[in-house]
């Protein structure tokens, strides 16, 4: 398994203490593409931290690539996750005055050494070698979603967790990280997706639904009555073409023209 959580509680002090997490156990197999859904609040920010290694629980095993990382220091966590995870963030979280290069050689720096050939290599797998020394701020935001993938696979994780990547995104640049997402499945690496757009979440092998700190009993091969007026409205926003939305879900074609249904039963 590339990770496994045992029995996982992670409660914040403060205001009587709050459980974010209570007693999750999960898995997921090393090349798997697995999508995190639930409401706001849920955990799923906290499961996603405690699989990133930036946070611990507060009881329970975490196991990544056979590691149990939940009685690291500080200073273990911080090596294991920069030569085996690789982050992807709706906010993007660029430095707004380094370039692009030089924003994806940070990530080279805290792993070992910086490469700048091995960088700009990088950013051409994402095709933007040509904005290497462009500013965020001179970038779309599809542009600087890109620039994140690059920052995340410079140092080869394994592991690949995106947080809302296409949250921010048109249809054209959502499209254009969904591939890079396809790609990076496809090589054989484990993806960890947390989304709120049900279709983007078909797009992965397995669904997990949190739900009030617990994973729900059922993880979803079908959507819920909630997820499916979600999926309407996701479908009518991207009326615009979508290939790749297309490709994997021909029915949008006559979805997104119609009206969305009250879902109420």
């Amino acid at each position: 398994m590339a990770i496994e959580l045992k029995n996982v509680t992670r409660v914040y002090a403060g205001g009587g203490g709050v459980c974010a997490l209570d007693r999750v156990s999960a898995s997921v197999a090393s090349g798997e593409w697995v999508a995190i859904m639930g409401p706001s609040g849920s955990g799923k920010s906290t499961l996603v931290n405690l699989i990133g290694c930036l946070d611990q629980p507060t009881q329970g095993q975490v196991w990544i690539e056979n590691t149990n990382v939940a009685q690291m220091s500080a200073a273990e966590l911080n090596r294991f996750r920069s030569e085996r995870i690789g982050f992807i963030f709706q906010q993007f979280h660029l430095i707004s005055y380094l370039t692009s290069l030089e924003n994806v050689m940070l990530a080279q720096y805290f792993h070992s050494m910086t490469d700048k050939r091995q960088a700009l290599a990088g950013l051409e797998k994402v095709g933007l070698k040509d904005r290497a020394y462009h500013l965020p701020a001179q970038l779309s935001g599809g542009e600087q979603q890109r620039i994140c993938i690059a920052r995340a696979l410079i140092n080869d994780p394994n592991i690949i967790l995106a947080d809302e990547p296409t949250g921010n995104l048109d249809a054209q640049n959502e499209q254009a990280v969904l591939s890079q997402l396809c790609e990076l499945h496809n090589q054989g690496r484990t993806i960890i997706m947390v989304t709120h757009d049900p279709v983007v979440a078909r797009m992965a092998d397995r669904r997990i639904r949190i739900e009030h700190g617990k994973i729900a009993p059922h993880e979803t091969s079908s959507p819920t009555l909630e997820e499916e007026f979600e999926e309407k409205k996701c479908q009518k926003k991207n009326t615009e073409s979508n290939p790749l939305r297309q490709h994997f879900f021909p029915e949008e074609s006559t979805v997104a023209g119609t009206e969305i249904e009250n879902p109420s039963l």
